[in-house]
């Protein structure tokens, strides 16, 4: 096993180490105080979306034991707790009224963040759209756009001040591809044309979003946070080469390209441009606006062989074989060297800001033996990749810091409570938590920072 200690001295002593989890995910509570359903209620309660049709409706109880629940991360010892905030908390039809006391849950978190010393890194969009905007469209609707930019400007006015960081968006490509082209997330839709529309409108959301919070304020470091796809082709075959480009374009170059060059990708409008919606003059102006960081969420690479099949649709792949043999529960392949060949290429084709890791970790479901979770794999997951962004730091990287996913055991989107994420175990029955040796480990690292042992910068 690394020692942790050992690990920690290979960072800067200005490097922050934190914990992440999703409002959606953890907080329940979906009818109290004014809160209106999300898109993801609507899923959850429809019979085959969900595993077990589980649904979001106590999750981990967070809204009503956030204070125990900060302590916990207090006493783990993180410097960070990156939240999302919960649209429909704030603005329940998405339009239209603002609920004050979903202002004031997210006050009270944040002011419990300050009180603990611990910074906190705010996601104002993850996927927990509030239902009623899908009477306009959702994402499909140029109007939920400017709908996310007032929302952005009302979560700003009131919490700005207290904040250490915004994110716009959390995985645009989950909530763009994952939910309007292959269906497996809310809304639920299977149809390129529906996805192709959420795209262009959610790029032009983060754009909105930056404005707003800019405008509101400035001071806060505000970025987004991509799943960027570390794509590896298949074989060294000239057409599996291909597909692996077709493919980095399709998953990645289409968010990266509009707000890092204020482009779309040449190859990707020449296949799917005429399905686009219009863009609008200035559009690509307001996306490519300049931000502060970006988050990297990498959990497993994404292998691609060339589709052949003469009605095969842009990007044309299909899924190639794994190389390492080593899977977390959920079946993702387990390997570290893909991050650091994804965050050096993302470096060589985009003027990028300086990165944060916003998410990273493995689905291991061990339950509690004799007050102990035995979760070892995790924990050289965490050892193996954790240790690879100190190497891109080596290598003159500007990595400023790592977030576990997740602080907790929570609900895991279609796939509901089988999987397990969580440096903490959360009996569901209960709401017992319980620290996994994983977060015993994390923590060990974790409390080294800040430290003098090396020159901030």
């Amino acid at each position: 096993m690394i020692d942790p200690k050992t690990l920690a001295a290979r960072f800067p002593g200005d490097f922050v180490f934190g914990v992440a989890t999703a409002s959606y995910q953890i907080e329940g509570a979906v009818k109290a105080d004014g809160r209106k359903p999300s898109i993801w209620d609507a899923f959850s309660n429809m019979p085959g979306r969900v595993h077990g049709r589980e649904n979001g409706d106590v999750a981990c109880d967070h809204y009503n034991r956030w204070e125990a629940d900060l302590d916990l991360i207090a006493e783990l010892g993180v410097s960070a707790y990156r939240f999302s905030i919960a649209w429909p908390r704030i603005i329940p039809d998405g339009t239209g009224r603002i609920n004050e006391k979903g202002l004031d849950f997210y006050d009270k978190l944040v002011d419990g963040l300050k009180a603990r010393n611990i910074k906190a890194f705010a996601t104002l969009y993850h996927w927990d759209l509030p239902l009623a905007l899908m009477g306009e469209g959702g994402w499909t609707a140029r109007s939920t756009a400017y709908a996310f930019q007032r929302y952005a400007k009302i979560v700003m006015a009131r919490l700005g001040d207290r904040l250490d960081s915004v994110a716009t968006f959390n995985e645009p490509w989950c909530s763009v591809w994952l939910s309007h082209l292959y269906g497996e997330h809310a809304p639920g839709e299977r149809s390129m044309d529906a996805a192709l529309h959420a795209l262009h409108y959610t790029n032009l959301a983060h754009g909105l979003g930056m404005e707003a919070i800019r405008h509101v304020a400035p001071n806060v470091p505000a970025g987004l946070v991509l799943n960027a796809h570390s794509v590896i082709a298949g074989s060294n075959g000239a057409a599996d080469i291909a597909a692996a480009e077709r493919a980095f374009q399709f998953h990645n170059g289409v968010f990266f390209g509009p707000v890092f060059k204020g482009e779309y990708p040449a190859d990707f409008l020449e296949a799917l441009g005429s399905r686009m919606p219009k863009i609008e003059d200035g559009d690509l102006d307001v996306i490519s606006q300049k931000v502060d960081w970006w988050g990297l969420n990498y959990y497993t690479p994404m292998r691609v062989a060339n589709d052949p099949s003469a009605d095969a649709v842009y990007p044309a792949t299909i899924d190639a074989a794994a190389v390492s043999d080593v899977k977390t529960d959920i079946g993702w392949e387990v390997y570290a060297p893909a991050l650091k060949s994804l965050v050096e290429t993302l470096y060589h084709r985009y003027e990028l800001p300086p990165c944060y890791i916003t998410e990273n970790g493995a689905a291991y479901n061990m339950g509690v033996v004799n007050g102990v979770v035995d979760d070892q794999p995790r924990l050289d997951y965490y050892a193996e990749h954790i240790a690879i962004v100190a190497d891109l730091i080596k290598d003159g990287h500007p990595m400023q810091g790592y977030f576990a996913w997740s602080l907790m055991d929570n609900f895991e989107w279609a796939k509901g409570y089988q999987m397990r994420f969580g440096i903490v175990h959360v009996d569901y029955g209960t709401q017992v938590r319980t620290v996994k040796n994983s977060g015993k480990w994390y923590s060990a690292l974790a409390t080294a920072f800040p430290k003098d042992n090396h020159k901030a910068g």
